[in-house]
C-alpha cells in the first residue's frame, strides 16, 4: 500500500539478540517521547517509565524472575536497555494503556533501526517474595506496579514474520 506506518507494523519483529553497544541518548529520548505521546483513557497517562541501562541491575531482575519461573535463560536477551513500565493497577485502564505505550515504543524503535521485544516475564520479579525490593530498586513511584517491559538495542538476530492465523476477523453488516 506504500504507507510507512503499515510497512513498519508489517516489518517489525521481536528481536531476541542484541549488540552490547548502548543505544544513543537521542534514540532513547525519541522512544520515551513517543511513549509519552501514546493515547490513554481520558488522557490519564497512568504509566511511569523506568529506564535501566545498568547490566548488573538487569541481571538481578532477570535472575529473580528466572528463579521464580524455574527458567535458566535470559529474559532480556542481552539487551543494553530495558524500559520498565509501571502503572497504578487500580486505574481501570492502566495496564491496557501501558500496553499501548509499549507497542508505541516498539514501533518507534523499529523506525530508528533498533530492535526490541515486549516482555511480560519480568512480572515474576515484581510479584514474587522480593517484589517490593525490586519496585524500590527500580524506583517505581508509590502505588505503581509492574505492567510490562521492553528490551531495546541494536539487533543481532531477526526472524521471519509469523504466519497470520486465518479466521481472526468476523464482519457483521
Amino acid at each position: 500500500m506504500g504507507n510507512p506506518v503499515l510497512e513498519a507494523i508489517a516489518d517489525r519483529r521481536s528481536n531476541r539478540g542484541y549488540k552490547s553497544e548502548q543505544i544513543s541518548k537521542e534514540q532513547l529520548d525519541a522512544l520515551l517521547l513517543a511513549a509519552a505521546q501514546s493515547p490513554s483513557a481520558r488522557n490519564s497517562q497512568p504509566w511511569h517509565f523506568t529506564v535501566v541501562q545498568n547490566q548488573e541491575l538487569i541481571k538481578e531482575v532477570n535472575d529473580e524472575a528466572n528463579s521464580i519461573l524455574g527458567r535458566t535463560d535470559g529474559i532480556f536477551y542481552g539487551a543494553p536497555t530495558v524500559i520498565f513500565i509501571s502503572c497504578d493497577n487500580s486505574a481501570k485502564w492502566g495496564r491496557l494503556d501501558s500496553g499501548i505505550a509499549v507497542q508505541t515504543i516498539a514501533l518507534a524503535a523499529h523506525s530508528l533501526g533498533l530492535g526490541s521485544v515486549i516482555l511480560g516475564l519480568p512480572d515474576a520479579a515484581f510479584t514474587g517474595p522480593r517484589g517490593e525490593y525490586f519496585k524500590q530498586l527500580l524506583k517505581f513511584p508509590d502505588k505503581k506496579d509492574f505492567a510490562v517491559a521492553i528490551a531495546v538495542g541494536i539487533p543481532t538476530v531477526t526472524k521471519e514474520a509469523h504466519p497470520i492465523e486465518p479466521d481472526l476477523v468476523t464482519y457483521i453488516e
